[in-house]
């Protein structure tokens, strides 16, 4: 049983949450996840680390609300109790001195990318950060990224905040103008690290990008997780869930991705009757939920 400390709804749907882990805390490292399951009857499913305290034995975690089991974890507050968190899995971020680093998250692989960046700091590499939202109502921890990042910049898919909507705009114009980067890494939507990986591939960039398959082991042995890299099968839970951008068979992830939306559909509908009441008693309950 790990106690939750804290929580916080970061921005509708997207919930934070820091909670008691002191094995997990002493061995994790940039880039590893975490396999949660709320309850006795409830799915294993995968979370990002986006922090940790040694001294104090504590996660950080945060994640979208996208269906029954994610709804379920929103439903804790402060001093409850999530069931198991098994950790730290997955390889870490191979951290080194690259030079100039370009960082690329949006929602949940902004938690993720914290650690990151300041462990590539550490090795002295300079880090330009391009955080992608949907609007300004859906930013959250932009003060993190500064404080962590030697220069951050923000793209707005509606268009409020500059001419660009799409980090491929972004990255384009910022090679095209002369800009050095050594190495890219995006974690975040699927589609958003996609459309990274195929603005970096013209100019020969190596990006390394955190996948996010279904998963439910975690430790290789029921294949769930497998993705196809360079031609090759790889599992994101012992393998990753790192890897080369622009090797991974984007349109094969997808379509594993999607394999089960009618079955998440259908259990998170089963379940909502009966609990969303007392959801909606909670504080700050989010406005979108999204199950697909």
């Amino acid at each position: 049983m790990c106690k939750i400390v804290k929580k916080e709804i970061l921005v509708p749907n997207t919930i934070y949450l820091k909670v008691e882990a002191a094995e997990i805390a002493r061995k994790a490292k940039p880039g590893q996840f975490v396999i949660l399951r709320v309850d006795e009857v409830g799915e294993r499913f995968p979370l990002s680390l986006a922090g940790w305290d040694e001294d104090r034995g504590t996660l950080e975690i945060l994640f979208l609300i996208m269906g029954k089991s994610t709804m379920k974890l929103s439903a804790l507050d402060e001093g409850d109790c999530i069931r198991d968190i098994v950790g730290p899995l997955g390889r870490p971020t191979e951290i080194e001195s690259y030079g100039n680093i370009l960082s690329v998250c949006s929602t949940f692989g902004i938690g993720p990318m914290v650690p990151m960046i300041k462990a590539l700091k550490e090795k002295g590499n300079k880090v330009v950060t391009v955080m992608e939202a949907r609007d300004k109502a859906s930013l959250f921890w932009e003060d993190r990224l500064k404080s962590v990042s030697d220069e951050t910049y923000v793209v707005l898919g509606d268009g409020s905040l500059g001419k660009h909507r799409r980090v491929r705009e972004f990255i384009t114009e910022y090679l095209e103008s002369g800009n050095k980067v050594d190495r890219v890494f995006a974690f975040g939507r699927i589609f958003m690290m996609m459309d990274c990986c195929r603005a970096t591939k013209p100019f020969d960039i190596k990006t390394i990008v955190g996948l996010t398959p279904i998963m439910v082991d975690g430790t290789g042995m029921c294949g769930c997780c497998r993705v196809s890299v360079g031609g090759e099968t790889k599992f994101t839970c012992v393998d990753g869930p790192e890897f080369d951008g622009h090797l991974v068979d984007w349109e094969l992830l997808i379509k594993r991705k999607r394999a089960y939306l009618r079955e998440e559909a259908q259990a998170f509908n089963l379940w909502q009757p009966d609990n969303l009441r007392r959801i909606a008693e909670l504080s700050e309950l989010p406005e979108r939920i999204s199950v697909m």
